[in-house]
């Protein structure tokens, strides 16, 4: 009896395997929208100074920006000519607070000389790209460094007359090279009278950073910047679509308002970005 009972249990057994559903153990999360910032928006402070605001905000990656004052035991600003050693100490502080630096820019080197430099002080510190809006006659030589360094430049966009302006512009520098892309600034596209979330779909496929803002005016190349959500972009429906491009870049926040005490506007454009993400499907 013993040796039936234990028979009809192996077939049990068996049986419910056969029929219990397998899960694959691999869990594929949705791709999320990350948040960083553009250290521009705290121009009026020290490199150091405004990463302990950065750090203050909850925000772990940055996107710098050429001249800004190192401060703390650094002297001079970043920048190409920065001495090994202060390179050494601000990767240090990077390291302690856990934050990253994603990119620099946005620049415009004047010749082969300046953008070797860029691109191996964007090698040193582990940049993903740099945000640049290169002469013209330079694309074949950029695209070609890019490739050399492993770093795409993403083609940025400031208002007219800037000849980057219009996603056209953009795409014409990006056709035949490949280590050329785009930053999307939804701002500067409403400055110029455009549709950001249709500029993101004519650059799709092709946008590597983002640059968040929000302005008081469309159509006004000099409209000022507000607080994001307060002013005229549909931030929700600018997220969606760099959601729906399967975006993996760092969206920036590029606040130019309020510059002396701008971190609480900083830290509620975190957290309005946070619920605005949480929200999309």
């Amino acid at each position: 009896m013993r040796k039936f009972a234990a028979l009809a249990a192996v077939i049990v057994t068996i049986t419910l395997a056969a029929f219990t559903p397998r899960h694959n153990k691999t869990v594929h999360a949705k791709p999320s929208l990350r948040l960083g910032v553009q250290m521009w928006t705290f121009r009026v402070f020290t490199f150091t100074d405004a990463l302990n605001k950065v750090d203050s905000a909850g925000i772990k990656y940055i996107e710098q920006y050429m001249g800004q004052k190192l401060g703390g035991d650094m002297q001079g600003s970043f920048g190409l000519n920065m001495s090994a050693d202060d390179r050494a100490k601000i990767k240090k502080l990077l390291k302690a607070k856990g934050i990253q630096m994603v990119a620099m820019g946005v620049i415009r080197p004047r010749n082969r000389e300046e953008w070797i430099k860029t691109f191996q002080l964007a090698k040193e510190m582990g940049m993903s790209y740099v945000t640049s809006e290169p002469v013209k006659s330079q694309w074949d030589m950029v695209d070609s460094l890019a490739g050399q360094y492993g770093i795409p430049v993403a083609i940025h966009d400031h208002p007219r007359p800037n000849e980057y302006w219009h996603p056209d512009s953009v795409l014409a520098a990006i056709k035949g090279h490949k280590n050329i892309g785009a930053c999307a600034d939804i701002g500067h596209w409403a400055r110029n009278g455009l549709d950001p979330v249709a500029c993101m779909k004519m650059l799709e496929g092709h946008i590597i950073g983002a640059h968040l803002k929000d302005i008081v005016t469309f159509n006004d190349t000099k409209a000022r910047d507000t607080v994001v959500s307060k002013g005229v972009l549909n931030i929700p429906a600018a997220l969606a679509e760099l959601k729906r491009q399967n975006f993996k870049g760092i969206i920036s926040i590029e606040h130019e308002s309020n510059w002396q005490h701008n971190l609480p506007d900083v830290i509620f454009t975190r957290q309005y970005f946070d619920e605005q993400v949480s929200k999309l499907k």
